[in-house]
């Protein structure tokens, strides 16, 4: 582990040096000052004048509702401010992926970024409990978990690694696309190629399905697909519409295995040494816009995503009750196995059904 990260430090490295004169003029969101003289470099301060810029990286194109959100998230901060805060977002992983990107909002590379709750796994496995399969039975039992005491609880290993969080975004259910057949049993996927995030929870959930799981880089995986390094992936509609997998894919397939979350994260550091006003506008404007706002964008357009594919010409399947019941059997090992070796027992006692 120590190695992988010395890796992603060096990438970091480089392309923090690469987008330097990138960020410094400024893209996205409020139209800000990035060059004023009486702007402060990110560092400590209580002065009133000083102008504190926070890059924002994240993986949603545009038109996803992650991406709607960190632009409105910029807009109303820079107002709100009166211009001492600027956001310059990063879209689309134009940064680098969710790994790289987390690792650099843990420096303070980047001052904030979203990632799938996943990608967190590598700094304390207790976030594995939040990717296991069918652990919610609805999108109002997963937003009551991850804003009670359950996401208190996870919230509270970040700062360790140098992060803080602002909640959950709602990243909606996950469903299997792949080119090779519809799936509407877990014996469909025999031998089928699966992207998976890099993460040991989703591995072993298609690997139990009879996949088999490939972990890659979100950035990677358009390509991959295009090129049939894999036949297939899992994202919810919106995710799967606006990154074009449309293209580069045939079927798509209603599994909705897990309730797909990504974590609003900032450089503790940074935030640290913001003035207290300034702390407080960040805090209310990502819980607000970042999180609730986000949540209720995505529950309007998953629908109209959906029929967008459809209408784009991909072949959507249904699961009947009785497959359902055969996916969440070929899974079921997984909370047994998690339980106590990776996740602690006290972190499933705060699950609230």
């Amino acid at each position: 582990m120590r190695g992988k990260k010395l890796k992603v430090l060096v990438t970091l490295i480089c392309i923090a040096m690469v987008f330097g004169s990138l960020v410094a003029c400024g893209n996205g969101g409020n139209g800000g000052n990035g060059g004023n003289d009486d702007r402060n470099d990110n560092g400590a301060g209580g002065d009133t004048q000083q102008q504190f810029i926070i890059q924002f990286g994240h993986v949603e194109a545009e038109g996803n509702p992650g991406y709607i959100a960190a632009e409105e998230f910029a807009r109303v901060v820079y107002e709100r401010s009166n211009g001492r805060l600027v956001v310059h977002t990063l879209p689309a992983g134009v940064y680098g992926g969710e790994v790289a990107m987390t690792e650099a909002t843990s420096m303070n590379i980047l001052q904030m970024s979203t990632a799938a709750t996943a990608v967190l796994t590598s700094y304390d496995s207790n976030f594995m409990l939040l990717d296991l399969p069918f652990l919610f039975d609805s999108r109002q039992q997963s937003r009551a978990n991850l804003d009670g005491a359950l996401g208190d609880a996870l919230n509270e290993l970040l700062p360790q690694f140098g992060l803080i969080s602002f909640g959950y975004q709602c990243n909606g259910l996950r469903h299997i696309t792949n080119n090779i057949r519809p799936i509407h049993a877990p014996d469909d996927l025999n031998g089928i190629m699966m992207r998976v995030m890099e993460s040991p929870v989703f591995i072993e959930m298609f690997r139990l399905l009879g996949a088999n799981p490939i972990p890659m880089s979100f950035t990677e995986v358009y390509m991959a697909l295009a090129q049939g390094t894999v036949d297939g992936q899992e994202n919810g509609p919106a995710l799967v519409y606006t990154t074009r997998f449309f293209e580069v894919q045939r079927y798509y397939s209603l599994t909705g295995h897990v309730h797909s979350t990504n974590i609003v994260m900032m450089s503790a550091d940074f935030y640290n040494n913001l003035p207290a006003d300034l702390q407080q506008i960040v805090r209310e404007e990502a819980r607000r816009i970042l999180v609730l706002e986000q949540r209720e964008i995505m529950a309007n357009l998953e629908d109209i995503f959906l029929e967008r594919l459809i209408e784009e010409g991909m072949i959507v399947n249904e699961i009947t009750p009785e497959n359902m019941l055969l996916f969440m059997e070929a899974v079921l090992p997984m909370q047994d196995y998690f339980k106590g070796e990776h996740v602690e027992e006290r972190f499933f006692d705060l699950i609230e059904r």
